[in-house]
């Protein structure tokens, strides 16, 4: 029996088949193996992928981009309010929830973020299933890791919007290890490993525990202001600048020939990963004039140098989060179309020289090849070497924390659940106060990683009506967080006895 991988990035969206026992990427009706996550609305009709893309140009305002950024998000989230900034398609608040406003000629047409995703699914779907000459329809669809329950959701309802049968979601450093078979063929023993992605708007770099067949995220860092897209900037500057040198005009300023330099950027950037040098052609860029321009991978990687370092900086700051030297690390997996990048490549082996890079499967397939295995084994019809069934743990994306006051009365912040810690989990803590007290309130936060500011508050409780005595008041707090990031808290004062409860619906 088959079944279908589906990997939904910020950009692009890849999907993969399982059949026979291997796990397969199938290219689109264009030819290419990576779609654009781009939707084109004309009159009576949508466009989805490249050609949405190149279309982008004179249909700017009603081509949607990046819609995973706002999927699931409330209007007033600060990756929703970003989204509306970017876009160039209008992006306006109903019932607090963001939706794109589309011209279609005769009336304005209110679309969802979920619609939009919905019909990339769709053409994921049939890409599929036309390589398959079968309606399967069983999938597995990757999520990143620090997406909430109402982001998964919304991802989920498009996917079956479309037609899939979501068998499960699944992580995507996850999956990337899926792919490699990393802890399958030897299931004892523990190693730790860096799944490094570099996708179109975001670098994410995991630490990753696999024990016994069982993967663990120590810790993950996400940057949405490096991607593949930052490159592709950087490559468009200079070509506006070459420009300006030859024909004495400044074309920065004009955001019609800035798209075509950055569709002409975006071909040469991929050029470059495979051969030394590109030429980048744009017919009537500027007042009828055409530019003709030649660009070398060495003047690319000048270009990008900042960039790269960028990109690496993180890696060092995660492993010393977690304790680990790079010489723990036993295998580096790379992912994301971006990481196809010779010279980011050679600065990550430079940093790991006695590690092996794993990048045999090409970065911006591996994610959905691994969701693709991770189906095959769901549907039961495995036949390769992973024997063992695979289970999914959920984890919390965020660190929960608690907050006292220490003896000079400054906020101190204590984790109760570090990021990535395996649901259901309960966690007790005891919290003093001075005796004289008649109330003590108690506040927990989440936040995105261990040395960060809490950025929310997701619950509080407050124990009123407490006797004063001359001991410290001992407030006993047990906190059990759920699979689904729901949490439940119970407090008791010690003495007393006195209790209050909350229930969070979803903390993380």
């Amino acid at each position: 029996m088959a079944a279908i991988g589906v990997h939904f990035g910020y950009t692009c969206a890849c999907v993969a088949i399982f059949k026979d026992g291997r796990a397969d990427v199938v290219a689109n009706d264009a030819g290419d193996r990576v779609t654009p996550a781009v939707v084109a609305y004309r009159d009576t009709e949508q466009i989805v992928g490249i050609a949405a893309k190149q279309g982008r140009i004179r249909n700017a305002a009603n081509t949607v981009v990046k819609v995973k950024q706002i999927l699931g998000r409330s209007f007033d989230d600060p990756e929703a309010q970003k989204h509306v900034v970017e876009s160039k398609c209008p992006v306006i608040n109903k019932g607090d929830k963001p939706r794109y406003e589309i011209d279609t000629g005769e009336d304005t047409k209110i679309v969802s973020p979920e619609e939009v995703a919905k019909l990339v699914f769709h053409k994921m779907k049939e890409t599929a299933q036309s390589a398959l000459g079968s309606d399967v329809t069983d999938a597995v669809i990757t999520v990143p890791f620090e997406f909430g329950e109402m982001q998964k959701n919304a991802l989920r309802q498009a996917a079956e919007g479309a037609g899939f049968n979501v068998l499960r979601l699944i992580h995507e450093p996850s999956a990337a290890l899926l792919a490699y078979g990393i802890g399958q063929d030897s299931p004892t023993g523990k190693s730790h490993v860096l799944v490094y992605k570099l996708g179109g708007t975001s670098l994410t770099v995991t630490v990753m525990e696999v024990n016994s067949g069982l993967y663990r995220v120590l810790a993950t860092h996400t940057d949405h202001s490096t991607g593949g897209e930052s490159f592709t900037q950087a490559l468009a500057q200079h070509l506006a600048s070459e420009f300006k040198r030859s024909f004495k005009h400044d074309v920065t300023g004009n955001p019609r020939a800035m798209m075509k330099l950055m569709n002409s950027a975006d071909v040469a950037k991929h050029t470059l990963s495979t051969l030394g040098s590109s030429n980048c052609f744009v017919d009537s860029l500027y007042e009828g004039m055409d530019f003709d321009c030649n660009v070398s991978r060495a003047r690319f990687e000048l270009l990008c140098s900042s960039l790269f370092n960028k990109s690496i900086q993180p890696i060092k700051a995660l492993l010393e989060q977690v304790g680990l030297l790079t010489c723990d690390i036993s295998k580096v997996v790379l992912c994301g179309g971006s990481a196809r990048i010779p010279k980011l490549q050679q600065m990550i082996q430079e940093l790991f020289p006695d590690v092996e890079l794993l990048s045999s499967i090409p970065p911006d397939e591996v994610i959905p090849v691994g969701a693709a295995i991770e189906a095959g084994i769901l549907v039961g019809r495995d036949s390769s070497s992973l024997d063992e069934d695979s289970i999914t743990v959920d984890c919390c994306a965020r660190d929960i924390l608690v907050k006292e006051a220490d003896d000079s009365g400054a906020d101190v912040y204590t984790v109760l659940f570090p990021s990535g810690t395996p649901l259901p989990a309960r966690r007790q803590h005891t919290l003093h106060g001075p005796g004289s007290l008649s109330s003590v309130c108690l506040e927990l936060y989440q936040s995105q990683g261990r040395n960060s500011t809490p950025q929310e508050k997701v619950a509080q409780i407050v124990l009123s009506d407490l006797e004063p005595k001359e001991e410290n008041h001992d407030i006993v707090t047990v906190i059990t967080m759920k699979r689904d990031g729901s949490l439940h808290v119970t407090c008791t004062e010690q003495g007393s006895g006195r209790s209050e409860a909350v229930t969070v619906a979803v903390a993380s």
